[in-house]
């Protein structure tokens, strides 16, 4: 067993911490960790926490945090900020709001920058969930970037989705727009203070009408008021009832089965993007010259490109480590 998983089963916090960076890092023995800690996995509720800038999750999370420990539930939180385009640094602003967790050995934070994943979750997002169920933590939230048509790639790893919505700012528009009431488990309708919230009310339950109007499960809307405590209780019994329901009904079986297959597809695109491109790397590249100049197209590039690394793998597996020269020129 990896040291760092065999660790991570003793419940190790900075094991853990390591673990994640060494996903993070794409390190070589990401692979053989990962391997090593998925019997230790499956156990967590995953709750996925969406919703667009400015909804108030990131303050949600943090009193959710808070009574979730008055229940005695440990808790793994894995919030994804956006990463600049420019400096390719993330603010990770979500740790100021939690600081008050930070010496509270019953809950484990980790921010990551989305590093220009397209789904708002970072790469290693679904490493770092299952690094964290393996440490034995009851509840994990991951709370993702703003709400868009990328946002869907959350349902690859929550058992319950949550989107979050406030009064006053055409959210459901948005929401509609984007997709998410296909994916949503339960909307939370945050700063339910404020005014607007009977027509925010009135316009979700119209679109569940029409959305959800035959399905098995029709997501329930609590109202929260985050920076008062309220409806917290509610929002939790929510949850549970959801996770419950798709235990029974066999809904998480068929989503992890789902994740399971993405995420085997997933790694050997990763894995063969990274062989590629070292192998490209140590070469002339001399199809640059020829795409630029026009003599090859992109797309026969590619297919050379593909052809060549998947004959040299076969090649290899047969013993033989010669280097086949290779030109676009159509001679072998």
């Amino acid at each position: 067993m990896h040291p760092l998983a065999e660790r991570i089963s003793n419940q190790d916090e900075r094991a853990l911490a390591k673990a994640i960076s060494t996903v993070e890092n794409d390190s070589e023995e990401k692979l053989e960790l990962l391997k090593d800690i998925h019997p230790m996995t499956g156990r967590a509720h995953y709750i996925g926490m969406t919703g667009s800038p400015g909804a108030g999750k990131s303050s949600l999370v943090n009193r959710l945090i808070t009574y979730l420990r008055k229940q005695s539930l440990t808790v793994g939180v894995v919030a994804v900020d956006p990463t600049s385009p420019f400096s390719g640094g993330a603010l990770l602003g979500d740790r100021v709001r939690m600081a008050e967790h930070f010496t509270d050995p019953g809950v484990f934070i980790r921010s990551m920058g989305t590093r220009g994943s397209l789904g708002g979750l970072s790469r290693t997002t679904k490493e770092t969930v299952r690094l964290m169920d393996a440490f034995g933590f009851d509840v994990i939230l991951i709370e993702t970037v703003g709400v868009g048509q990328s946002e869907l790639d959350i349902m690859k790893i929550a058992d319950t989705i949550a989107v979050v919505l406030n009064p006053g700012s055409g959210d459901v528009v948005q929401v509609f727009k984007a997709g998410i009431m296909e994916i949503a488990d339960l909307f939370v309708v945050n700063k339910a203070d404020l005014s607007g919230v009977p027509k925010l009310l009135a316009e979700l339950e119209s679109m569940l009408d029409i959305v959800k109007h035959d399905a098995p499960w029709r997501p329930p809307i609590v109202k929260t008021v985050s920076v008062r405590n309220e409806g917290l209780e509610e929002l939790w019994e929510k949850m549970q009832i959801h996770f419950a329901y798709s235990k029974k009904s066999g809904e998480r079986e068929a989503r992890r089965k789902t994740s399971l297959e993405r995420e085997v597809i997933e790694v050997v695109h990763a894995e063969m993007m990274k062989k590629l491109v070292e192998q490209e790397e140590s070469r002339d590249k001399s199809w640059i010259e020829e795409v630029t100049s026009g003599s090859v197209d992109p797309y026969s590039a590619a297919v050379r490109l593909l052809e060549d690394y998947v004959g040299r793998q076969s090649l290899r597996g047969r013993g033989w480590e010669g280097e086949k020269e290779r030109s676009f020129d159509g001679e072998g």
